[in-house]
């Protein structure tokens, strides 16, 4: 299992380059909810974080706890997101990027360096350093992962205490047998993503 460091801005922080935001995302791949985007710049005498990896690889108690310290230790951190309504407009990958740049734009100090997790995303249309993995290697990557997968996930239970029958507090809008059985039954929700194959072949909205 990786274990992510802070080689990567050491290295920035080595050249003078001292406001190095980690940027991540989550949720492209749900039927319903929005996509959730987290940028953390930590300060130059930053150590580890014990217990952060990849959020994908952490159960929810264990985000949670990250996540305060994340929060309490950052120089800065700022949550962005993207709505259904953006996200059916624009597609996916806009509204991502979108929601990364409403992010970074509640970072205060501005970052001078961005690192983003995955490839190069011109979407963005902002100069970034797209690392492979970045999430389970780097330390402020894996940082945003954790606080945008908890900030989103919070959301997600939340709706779903509105919208029982779809099961969001358990899937978090994903597309499980349950949630498209759910929406076949009950029809769609303002929160489902009309532009996203099956919802888009379902019935009309509630």
């Amino acid at each position: 299992m990786d274990t992510p460091t802070l080689a990567r801005e050491s290295a920035l922080w080595a050249k003078g380059i001292r406001h190095v935001a980690g940027l991540d995302e989550v949720g492209r791949g749900p039927l319903a909810g929005p996509v959730v985007a987290a940028a953390v710049v930590f300060s130059d005498d930053m150590t580890d974080i014990e217990g952060l990896r990849d959020s994908k690889q952490m159960t929810a108690r264990q985000r949670d706890r990250v996540a305060g310290v994340i929060r309490s230790t950052a120089l800065a951190w700022g949550v962005g997101a993207a709505s259904p309504r953006e996200i059916d407009r624009m597609n996916i990958l806009c509204a991502t990027a979108l929601a990364m740049r409403r992010a970074l734009s509640l970072l205060s100090p501005s970052p001078d360096h961005v690192l983003v997790d995955g490839n190069p995303f011109p979407e963005l249309r902002c100069e970034h350093e797209a690392i492979v993995k970045g999430d389970a290697t780097c330390l402020s990557i894996a940082a945003a992962s954790v606080i945008a997968k908890q900030s989103r996930d919070r959301l997600m239970v939340l709706l779903g205490s509105r919208f029982p029958a779809f099961g969001w507090e358990q899937n978090m809008g994903y597309g499980t047998a349950e949630h498209i059985v759910a929406i076949d039954t009950n029809g769609l929700t303002p929160h489902h993503r009309r532009s996203f194959t099956p919802v888009s072949q379902l019935k009309l909205f509630c």
